[in-house]
């Protein structure tokens, strides 16, 4: 019970301004282009959503907190749509700073192409940067790996039609 009390403190503590504080509106700004740029050269496509607290529905839950967290970022993978894509292959990166927590959720097309090992390795990449509060570089350094896999199993062509199928900036939640 003081363990559920402690979390719910935690997540009502951190905010939106949380989020502001580490990943600014230039960061925001940088990490859009950055997204923009990747989907010019696959047919991908990549959200990240930010978030400082998990809603109260996700709090009362009598889960894991690793698990909740699993499930909050495939709650948001539905609602936006990510899935939603025409090839299959797009990729939500969902981070909680109230827990430093980390998910990377893909779509059928593209997850077939790594192991859960692979996706795990990413993160751990990721969490590593956080650690040191380098939020920036760590999502950075996911979207490059992301892209990657994406250029190589989904590359365009020079005919080919790109549309965008869902918005490049960043989400606060």
């Amino acid at each position: 019970m003081m363990k559920r009390l402690l979390r719910l403190l935690r997540h009502r503590w951190f905010d939106e301004r949380t989020v502001r504080r580490a990943i600014p509106a230039d960061v925001r700004e940088r990490l859009l282009q950055r997204v923009r740029a990747s989907e010019q050269r696959h047919s991908g496509e990549i959200r990240i959503f930010i978030e400082a607290g998990l809603p109260m529905s996700y709090l009362w839950r009598q889960a894991e907190t690793r698990t909740i967290i699993r499930q909050r970022a495939l709650t948001l993978f539905g609602k936006l749509r990510v899935w939603d894509t025409e090839h299959n292959n797009g990729v939500l990166i969902y981070l909680l700073l109230a827990e430093r927590a980390i998910e990377i959720v893909a779509d059928r097309g593209i997850n077939r192409h790594l192991s859960p090992q692979q996706w795990q390795d990413m993160i751990s990449r990721m969490r590593t940067a956080f650690r040191d509060e380098q939020f920036e570089a760590g999502l950075t350094s996911a979207l490059e790996e992301i892209s990657a896999v994406l250029v190589q199993h989904f590359p365009l062509t020079a005919d080919a039609a790109n549309p965008n199928e869902l918005p490049d900036a960043p989400l606060i939640g």
